[in-house]
């Protein structure tokens, strides 16, 4: 999964953007004249939503910039064709969209911005819009959109999109980061149901345990410091009910029972050869379970489109639940939802123009969002409720067991990630690897504290939260 895993890059070198141009002194003007108000889209369900046709209609006819980073090609393929739709629609209106290589996107974007021609409106991922709106990079939307569009939204997911009382952000889709994925032939052949897949962590040990055989390991998730550092976001929930620093980022906080079960259970897996010594493929990759390599793995949703597109042959035998929680609480956290939105420049000349294209894009018809769904063979899900409710009477979306289960017990209790900076998942997950390796957990977990409490005084960090 080579798109997964650069959307993380991504994320960070978002991060690193924003920061320079803090110190730069770039991005901190607002040239925008005001704005016009609320556009005629209510709740998000009219087809016709922003139409000029059917509204009002701006003075003339303005062309904004829309970059979107490239994805699947199924993704930039949706993405053309409703930028395409809209244009013949909308008289007044005329979105240029570019689609900008992930490997590319920091760069071009901080030139731009530096340049003072930055896009009119851009992706951006969850963890990078309250560094935006903190430097007034972005703008907020509350005067720019329709109240009713978030009223749309579910009310986990419009925590990810606010700074302080404002929304900055319009959610496309969430992909939770933690499911677990099973052989159901395997399950029984070593004499477990199918049917009930393991929901504690002690079970999904006990479970490993029996289903690695030659050839086959019982369990596959995150074993180095690079995954580890957000793939378990969900589970540090799970397990200590909060992150390892503090909410207002002034100390460490790692010293717990919780985070020290946390550390046991991925020594476990590792020192009892329930995962494989030498990671067979990145967390964000599936394909060694495809492959027949695994009885279990534990990856996001995104999965779904591997199997799906890879490994069609397989469908019958794969088995998906939540991923267990360290008690079996099903309401507790296992899993933190990326995630992609859009957003409006902070120095945009037309900022009611392209909210307006967000507000048909990604906050109007349903129908366009399903259709995206569909192309992302249901592997990506929606924060909006009016979307859940049109795919239920969709035949595809409604007969699909796995995205039902994913959109009924995982995302309703999934976190949004964190948005300090990654040299803090860094210093935690070294000391899940660490464990897993054989250091004693309360010497790791001193280390780790040492480490982001050293980090936290360099970086002037304490009460910098933006959130």
């Amino acid at each position: 999964m080579q798109v997964y895993r650069g959307k993380i890059v991504t994320s960070i070198l978002a991060v690193v953007i924003l920061l320079t141009l803090v110190l730069s002194g770039c991005g901190n003007g607002n040239t925008n004249a005001g704005n016009t108000g609320k556009t005629d889209n209510e709740g998000g369900t009219n087809s016709q939503a922003g139409n000029d046709n059917t509204g009002e209609k701006p003075a003339e006819k303005v062309t904004i910039e829309f970059w979107a980073q490239k994805f699947e090609d199924t993704t930039d393929a949706w993405f053309k064709k409703w930028t395409d739709e809209f244009n013949k629609t909308h008289d007044n209106i005329q979105v240029k969209l570019q689609i900008v290589p992930g490997d590319a996107w920091a760069q071009k974007l901080k030139a731009a911005q530096a340049a003072g021609k930055a896009p009119d409106l851009m992706t951006m991922s969850y963890s990078g819009i309250a560094p935006a709106a903190k430097i007034g990079q972005i703008k907020p939307l509350n005067d720019l959109m329709d109240p009713a569009v978030f009223d749309d939204l579910y009310e986990n997911i419009k925590e990810f999109v606010t700074v302080g009382d404002q929304f900055y952000a319009y959610p496309k889709l969430v992909e939770p980061s933690a499911v677990l994925y099973y052989r159901k032939d395997l399950f029984e052949a070593a004499g477990l149901d199918p049917e009930k897949p393991p929901v504690t962590w002690t079970e999904l040990i006990e479970y490993g345990k029996k289903l690695t055989q030659k050839g086959v390991f019982g369990l596959s998730t995150a074993q180095t410091a690079p995954d580890l550092g957000w793939s378990s976001w969900g589970l540090q929930y799970n397990a200590a009910g909060h992150l390892p620093v503090t909410d207002d980022w002034s100390k460490a906080d790692v010293m717990n029972d919780g985070y020290k079960e946390l550390l046991n259970y991925y020594k476990t897996l590792y020192q009892d050869g329930i995962i494989p010594k030498q990671q067979l493929a990145g967390y964000a990759d599936a394909t060694p379970f495809g492959e027949g390599k695994l009885a279990m793995t534990i990856s996001g949703s995104w999965s779904i489109g591997l199997f799906r597109n890879d490994f069609k042959d397989m469908l019958d035998k794969i088995g998906v639940a939540p991923m267990p929680s360290i008690d079996g609480d099903p309401t507790k956290p296992t899993a933190t939802l990326g995630g992609w939105t859009l957003v409006v420049d902070g120095k945009s000349k037309q900022p009611e123009a392209a909210a307006k294209y967000i507000e048909y894009l990604l906050a109007g018809d349903p129908g366009i969002m399903i259709d995206f769904f569909k192309t992302s063979q249901f592997s990506k899900f929606s924060p909006r409720k009016s979307v859940d409710e049109a795919m239920a009477q969709d035949p595809a979306a409604s007969s699909d067991e796995w995205r039902r289960l994913i959109a009924e017990k995982v995302i309703p209790f999934a976190q949004a990630e964190p948005n300090y900076p990654w040299d803090i998942s860094i210093a935690f997950a070294t000391a899940i690897e660490s464990a897993m390796k054989g250091e004693d957990v309360d010497k790791a977990l001193a280390k780790a504290e040492k480490t982001i409490n050293d980090f936290i005084a360099k970086q002037s960090l304490a009460g910098t939260n933006p959130k």
